[in-house]
């Protein structure tokens, strides 16, 4: 890659606005990942009883739908973020292309 267009990206206003935004997602998806999944953990460590309790009178417990939701929720923030980089970002991103390669 030339040096002179690497520069050029990386003093683009809209590199920087791509950069921050998609970093900002990534920092609040994966903290919302990290509290559901070791929410999670520490349920599993400090209260067993709570995930043991039993849901009606079969075999299900507690702790089965929570760690069902845990998976769930990890599939809604991938998509969340696919959304968004499909989306907002690679408008960005062609805008970008657009305006450097000229």
């Amino acid at each position: 890659m030339d040096p002179t267009l690497a520069q050029r990206i990386a003093q683009h206003p809209d590199y920087l606005l791509l950069k921050s935004r998609r970093g900002r997602l990534g920092w609040w998806l994966t903290a919302a990942m990290l509290a559901v999944y070791y929410g999670f953990i520490l349920l599993v460590a400090f209260d067993k009883p709570l995930l043991t309790s039993r849901l009606g009178d079969g075999v299900t417990t507690l702790g089965m739908p929570i760690g069902l939701a845990v998976i769930v929720f990890t599939v809604v923030i991938t998509g969340l973020y696919v959304r968004r980089a499909n989306g907002e970002f690679d408008r960005l991103a062609d805008k970008l292309r657009a305006e450097v390669m000229q």
